[in-house]
């Protein structure tokens, strides 16, 4: 079994990234880090992996907690949710940990929602983690 996480460098994702590994580590299984870069390439540049792999060791060490993962990156520009999704499927990850923020009514109907998006198309059990107040 291996648990995925959506990171991306923001306090909602340092918040389910912490509790991704805390669940990965209790489980004893694989932690998958899923990152989606924010272009039009298919493919993410060499610079947007570094980028990524950077963002994630340095949320990890900011919270004082050692792990091993594993990092997926893919580009998503036009459908982050779907990417996501995407790669959830690509990787094989039997649930998923993704960070969402509380927004207002009128956010959710103007804007959407990327985190209600996955939640409604994963083919996995996705687990929602806020972050501190």
């Amino acid at each position: 079994m291996s648990i995925a996480v959506a990171h991306n460098d923001t306090p909602q994702g340092h918040a389910a990234l912490v509790t991704a590994v805390e669940w990965a580590q209790a489980q004893s299984t694989d932690l998958l880090v899923l990152h989606i870069v924010e272009n039009d390439d298919p493919q993410p540049s060499e610079d947007a992996v570094r980028l990524a792999r950077g963002a994630v060791t340095n949320a990890l060490a900011d919270a004082g907690i050692e792990a091993e993962w594993t990092l997926h990156v893919a580009a998503g520009a036009a459908d982050p949710a779907g990417a996501l999704v995407d790669l959830l499927i690509e990787t094989g990850a039997e649930t998923l940990v993704i960070g969402s923020k509380r927004r207002s009514p009128i956010g959710k109907f103007l804007l959407g929602s990327t985190v209600q998006r996955v939640v409604l198309d994963a083919p996995v059990p996705v687990l929602v983690v806020k972050a501190a107040a």
